[in-house]
């Protein structure tokens, strides 16, 4: 069985081979050899199990599963890193999977998120966690505000990432209010932020549940997404959400050299025609230089959870 593992952001993953303590096990004679082998494994374990239980930083956790070559997986807004657990099943058997968890969301302690910006500290804190272990341009996967946090971290540091597969995200989420620029977005933006931090926790979690119900098609996927937002600090989420709608990653795209696959849903519930949800995600994507737009039916925002099937194997096919 492959044990998950936590991985503390200010250490390396394995313990360095030089490392040099004093003991007592060098008074052990030479005749004890076979001892002192066993007791010299058992003390390098302890060691390694200190080092596992060190503090993470402070704006995310990390989970580490699998062998293999590395992937980065970016949970969205509000969510927990368990929505990647079917993934992680899925690839654990041939990939080393590092699975976020962003600070605030999902019952997660807010830590360093508890006040100022989220996103942007979140995306350097990525950053300094694949410096720090010593990934070498793993491939990220990523949905939502997650996606947007990919685009960021391949723009500003391109060294990063050697290819992104974004899961239901746009490089400026506002066109969605039919808005065009950061400036008339923040109202609306500021409107909805001050909106869930005036709210109690009753008509918070009541919100968020009746939002989730046009983001996810299945009873259970509802239950569980909407267990994770409303154990979600609401002020996390609300700041967040803010800096969602007012970042506007448009003019950043032709930056992005690595190649990407953007998955966006379609279903009939929404009422939208097909051809005006791929007008949106082609026209939001356009100046993106080496992508793949790739359209799931029949699914709402989760795609994960609503089309667990297409999306494995759109993942196996990422991962060629």
């Amino acid at each position: 069985m492959l044990i998950p593992q936590r991985v503390p952001i200010g250490t390396n993953a394995l313990p360095p081979n030089n490392h040099k303590c004093k003991s007592p096990l060098n008074k052990i004679p030479m005749r004890q050899s076979v001892f002192r082998i066993i007791l010299t494994v058992t003390f390098t374990m302890l060691i390694f199990t200190a080092a596992l239980a060190e503090p993470i930083t402070n704006r995310i956790t990390v989970t580490v599963r699998g062998t293999g070559p590395d992937i980065v997986l970016i949970p969205g807004l509000a969510s927990s890193n368990a929505v990647w657990d079917a993934i992680a099943k899925h690839l654990e058997g041939r990939y080393r999977l590092h699975i976020i968890q962003v600070a605030g969301f999902a019952g997660a302690p807010p830590n360093a998120n508890a006040q100022g910006p989220v996103v942007q500290p979140t995306v350097d804190a990525i950053n300094t966690y694949i410096k720090t272990n010593q990934l070498t341009a793993p491939k990220v996967i990523s949905h939502s505000l997650g996606g947007l946090m990919a685009l960021m971290l391949a723009s500003q540091r391109p060294e990063d990432a050697s290819k992104l597969l974004i899961v239901d995200s746009l490089p400026f989420f506002s066109v969605l209010n039919g808005v065009n620029n950061v400036e008339d977005a923040k109202p609306r933006a500021a409107a909805m932020r001050d909106t869930i931090l005036a709210q109690t926790q009753k008509d918070y979690a009541q919100s968020q549940t009746n939002v989730l119900r046009f983001m996810v098609k299945s009873p259970e996927g509802l239950k569980t997404t909407a267990a994770w937002a409303v154990a979600s600090d609401k002020s996390v989420v609300a700041r967040a959400l803010y800096e969602l709608m007012t970042i506007d990653m448009r003019p950043q795209l032709p930056q992005i050299k690595i190649p990407v696959t953007i998955l966006y849903p379609w279903d009939s519930s929404t009422g939208f025609p097909q051809a005006m949800v791929d007008n949106l995600y082609q026209k939001s994507f356009a100046s993106l230089p080496n992508k793949k737009l790739i359209r799931i039916d029949n699914s709402l925002h989760f795609i994960m959870l609503d089309q667990p099937d297409q999306f494995l194997k759109q993942v196996d096919a990422f991962l060629k």
